[in-house]
């Protein structure tokens, strides 16, 4: 299908882009939450405080451990460096969803569905509803493992159970929904917390530490090695939370004018920073303590979270160290749940205009999730689900351009965004973030192919 004439492609583009003629984003909170009118600016930043939270739970979800372990130990320290560029990335990209939310009024998916041709949509939707499968497909296999790690229950019955969660959102999207986010929040404060707790157990080297934070050209060379990173920064760069974070931010009641929208994108833009910073302590903490625990003891088979679960209170000789892994692990995939369900929602709206509950949504995705669970579990055991985690990360990786590069493209037009528009410097290192996605996931798939 060729592309409509430019001038209709503008004119649809500011149809959507006009809150007069087109559908709010997350409709049910939209402009929700106040921001106090001539308040200290501490109180209109932590009015703003929030989203970038809930985005945040996508770059610690269960997907992550199993990278990050499997990175820590078999290689020790040396990806760290690839968790730290990876964060910042997507406290870039995070950055540019939020100004695209915020300068437009409008998501990614909606401003994708009014510029892009029919048959160039729907490759995009179905791209995210891929990529949100793989999200949950960590997810269900990460709850399941915690549920079987604290109380002994089968993997089958907790993945079917982790269906009900659905339940948990819908009670708290009635309560409102800064009751969602501080929900969202206090897990989050719990994972960081076991960490921080196996952090000061594991006792790592820091001049080590300090060193895996530097990159190293080994991680280019080593297939195996590049396999795990290109999985991190699938797991860390979640291609469905640009389109979350573009609708949260528009939960908030600021005044749409352009002052006030430049004080939203930027203290949108410090919240988000602020909340992935702590996802970064969260991920490098799980890489740390698995290099220190089981790298530097000859455990560097060690890529299963259950091997992991019985091997590390031995290892760090702390009793509660095991419980609080399978914990804070229980709690990232509660979370993941909950901004899983908003975006397959803002995504299924924004592309399709069709709307559907969330219970009935959630069921949907998840079905689709337990499915392969269930199949792997029975063929090849608990083994195959930790293959099957990994390999999630990495569909999850190879969903990344789909979402990245229509967002690159809007915010650095000016026809589109206006005054909004980002800076030359900021465009290019933009398109340079997007173009290292691509060289890795082109490499990811040549070895895949031919390797």
């Amino acid at each position: 299908m060729s592309a409509p004439p430019a001038s209709q492609r503008r004119t649809a583009l500011n149809a959507v882009f006009s809150p007069q003629q087109s559908r709010l984003s997350l409709p049910e909170a939209h402009a929700s939450i106040a921001v106090p009118e001539g308040a200290s600016r501490l109180r209109r930043f932590l009015a703003f405080v929030g989203p970038g939270y809930m985005v945040s739970v996508g770059y610690m979800d269960p997907g992550n451990w199993a990278t990050d372990l499997a990175g820590g130990a078999q290689f020790g320290f040396t990806l760290l460096s690839v968790i730290m560029l990876s964060n910042l990335m997507a406290i870039l990209l995070q950055s540019l969803a939020a100004r695209l939310g915020i300068a437009t009024g409008h998501d990614l998916a909606q401003a994708c569905r009014a510029y892009f041709p029919r048959s160039v949509n729907i490759l995009l939707w179905l791209a995210c509803e891929l990529a949100i499968i793989a999200c949950d497909l960590a997810e269900v296999i990460g709850t399941a493992i915690a549920l079987q790690l604290l109380f002994g229950m089968p993997l089958l019955l907790g993945a079917c159970l982790s269906a009900l969660d659905a339940i948990v959102l819908l009670l708290l999207m009635r309560l409102g929904f800064r009751w969602l986010e501080a929900f969202v929040m206090a897990l989050l404060s719990l994972i960081a917390v076991c960490f921080a707790f196996q952090i000061a157990a594991a006792a790592p080297p820091i001049a080590a530490v300090m060193k895996g934070f530097i990159p190293s050209p080994v991680i280019l060379t080593n297939p195996q090695m590049l396999y795990v990173a290109i999985g991190i920064v699938g797991a860390t760069v979640m291609p469905h939370n640009l389109y979350l974070h573009s609708a949260l931010v528009q939960t908030r009641s600021y005044a749409r004018t352009s002052t006030g929208k430049r004080e939203a994108i930027r203290w949108s833009t410090l919240d988000s920073t602020i909340a992935l910073m702590l996802a970064l302590f969260v991920n490098a903490g799980i890489l740390i303590v698995a290099a220190a625990a089981f790298h530097t003891t000859g455990h560097q088979d060690v890529a299963e979270i259950q091997e992991a679960y019985k091997l590390i209170s031995p290892i760090l000789g702390l009793s509660i160290a095991s419980t609080l892994f399978a914990v804070a692990l229980l709690a990232a995939g509660t979370n993941s749940t909950v901004t899983g369900t908003l975006a397959g929602q803002i995504i299924m709206e924004g592309f399709l205009h069709l709307r559907m509950a969330p219970w009935a949504r959630r069921l949907l995705t998840r079905g689709l999730a337990i499915l392969p669970v269930i199949l792997v579990t029975l063929l090849w055991g608990e083994k195959g689900t930790g293959d099957l985690l990994v390999f999630s990360q990495i569909i999850l990786s190879m969903q990344l351009p789909f979402a990245v590069i229509p967002l690159v493209w809007f915010v650095s037009d000016r026809q589109k965004m206006g005054e909004f528009v980002l800076s030359r410097p900021v465009s290019l290192l933009s398109w340079g973030v997007a173009g290292i996605i691509l060289i890795l996931n082109f490499k990811l798939l040549y070895d895949t192919v031919f390797g």
